[in-house]
């Protein structure tokens, strides 16, 4: 596998110069660094070129790095069945900045991209529908920024009882909170739920 990895490697540096702004063999996966401007170029040659046949789009998702001026990863997994290889596409973007849309390639992308806008705030340039998919109708703001505040929302829930959708703070259930650190090898100097019924 390894092989046909730095195989298809080698024919992507050389085909695709001008499209990607470099490549990476690690932990079994290709990476290839796009920039904005060239990712609607890079996916349609992916898929359509005879050697790559990169057809079947597995997911996308945001990676956010708040301490950078791009703060947002977009990471695209395609698979080509034909050649049985997965490859990766990663762009930087920031909140500001929108990534052109893969659904006119790629029409599976559709929902890909709606949940990396509702939970990252990553903007989508010609999505044909681009709101929100998994956050309640009113949701402030995007949970899985790392900046997301923990506390202060509500959160909604159906409720059996009164028959109706009721809407309740937020309640972060954290048994573990008091938790000392030490190294498990030293143990603690408490007794952990359930270690009570372990023998002496």
């Amino acid at each position: 596998m390894d092989d046909a990895l730095n195989d298809l490697k080698s024919y992507l540096d050389d085909a695709m110069v001008d499209l990607i702004d470099g490549s990476q063999f690690a932990f079994g996966e290709i990476t290839l660094d796009v920039g904005i401007g060239n990712l609607i170029s890079t996916l349609r040659f992916l898929r359509d070129d005879m050697q790559t046949q990169f057809v079947s789009i597995i997911d996308i998702c945001g990676v956010d790095y708040p301490g950078r001026k791009k703060r947002f990863d977009v990471i695209y997994h395609l698979l080509s069945p034909h050649q049985n290889l997965r490859l990766r596409i990663r762009l930087k973007t920031d909140a500001d900045t929108p990534v052109p849309s893969a659904t006119e390639i790629y029409p599976g992308a559709n929902w890909f991209e709606r949940e990396a806008y509702d939970l990252y705030g990553i903007l989508f340039s010609g999505h044909p529908d681009l709101r929100r998919l998994l956050t309640d109708y009113g949701f402030e703001g995007h949970p899985l920024r790392k900046d997301f505040p923990l506390t202060g929302h509500v959160e909604v829930r159906y409720d059996d009882e009164l028959k109706r959708v009721v809407y309740e703070p937020v309640e972060l259930r954290q048994e573990f909170r008091n938790f000392d650190f030490l190294s498990p090898w030293e143990g603690t100097e408490y007794i952990l739920p359930g270690d009570e019924k372990a023998k002496e």
